[in-house]
């Protein structure tokens, strides 16, 4: 009688234990095999120079746009500042030219038009003394005047004709001395080009001095790589750090072609890592490649790796911090008939591998 219940007992656990895997485990899901990764972005110097600080070792959290590294710039800074000086040089003489044009336009101005009113009244004089001496020759015809004063009206036309010549030379004169004028506004615009051409040369310098800096990505990471320390020389393209966004991780399936209708763009589905089974966290596909390929050979069995298959994304939603790139898991696509009545491609390769 004891041995029957014992033989019950065990009956009845082996049962519990089939009954719960069967309750956590979806029968209708398919799932596929794969491992957790992270989009690591390698942060690299953009120019030559020596190496004076590197902020973040490996495991470091970085801020977003924090600097992790410095080279040397003694180089540049001393060009900044000589390209500098010059245009404080150019600025000056820009103030001088301009004030020099302002001036000679102020005096050309006033000089022309007081020779214009001079001008004036020279003709003005002239054409009295041209009616005074035609008065008088009337008044010799009549003999009511004498030729003497005749003379005298004469002379006094013929020196008021001679200050209408001398008032119009002036005047040319004057005019002609706007040339000056033109002369020193070019030597102003020179000066101007000159002075924005070195402004775009301090903007060039300035850029490639922010080079000198290597700053990390806009949003928190976490140091995975270091690949050069302090001291050392870095050229363009030489690598600085890798860094990982924690928030931002996927587990890559290859999904076979008969299955990939199912995996489109957008679908929620159910992330379970091997090391806690039965926990699942939900994810969303990313990512789908245009192309099959050959199934890789960590993944799939001989068998298997004669078929194709599309390389995929699954981006994790929640709970993305126990997620560390490397690790193992299942993807689940709920609610879809399982193709051919078996598992994928993918599973039945990891359960190959496990036994």
């Amino acid at each position: 009688m004891r041995r029957r219940l014992v033989a019950i007992g065990i009956v009845g656990v082996v049962a519990l234990t089939l009954l719960m895997w069967f309750l956590r485990h979806d029968r209708g899901a398919v799932h596929y095999t794969g491992f957790v990764e992270g989009e690591e972005r390698i942060l690299r110097s953009e120019v030559s120079g020596r190496v004076v600080e590197v902020a973040f070792a490996e495991g470091d959290k970085v801020p977003a746009r924090a600097l992790v590294a410095r080279l040397a710039d003694d180089d540049i800074r001393s060009r900044l500042a000589a390209k500098r000086q010059e245009v404080a040089v150019q600025e000056a003489q820009i103030r001088r030219q301009e004030e020099q044009v302002t001036l000679l336009e102020h005096t050309w101005k006033e000089n022309v038009d007081a020779h214009h009113a001079e001008l004036a009244q020279s003709q003005s004089a002239a054409d009295l003394a041209s009616r005074t001496m035609a008065r008088e020759q009337s008044l010799v015809k009549t003999g009511a005047s004498t030729a003497q004063l005749l003379d005298q009206a004469r002379s006094a036309r013929d020196q008021a004709r001679s200050a209408v010549d001398r008032a119009h030379d002036m005047l040319d004169r004057t005019l002609a001395e706007e040339g000056e004028i033109t002369v020193a506004r070019h030597q102003f615009e020179v000066l101007r080009q000159q002075r924005e051409l070195a402004l775009a040369e301090i903007a060039e310098l300035e850029v490639t001095h922010a080079k000198y800096e290597i700053r990390a990505p806009d949003v928190p990471t976490v140091v995975q790589t270091q690949f050069i320390w302090a001291g050392e020389l870095a050229q363009p393209g030489t690598a600085i750090l890798a860094v990982l966004d924690p928030r931002d991780k996927y587990v890559q399936v290859y999904v076979p072609v008969a299955d990939i209708d199912r995996f489109r763009v957008g679908r929620r589905v159910d992330i379970e890592l091997d090391s806690e089974p039965g926990h699942r966290v939900p994810g969303e596909v990313s990512f789908v490649a245009n192309q099959a390929t050959f199934t890789p050979e960590k993944i799939e069995t001989r068998s298997d790796r004669l078929g194709q298959v599309y390389r995929a994304k699954v981006r994790i939603l929640a709970d993305v911090e126990r997620f560390q790139p490397g690790t193992e898991g299942n993807v689940y696509v709920a609610d879809a008939a399982r193709p051919s009545g078996t598992e994928s491609g993918a599973a039945r390769a990891s359960d190959e591998e496990r036994r």
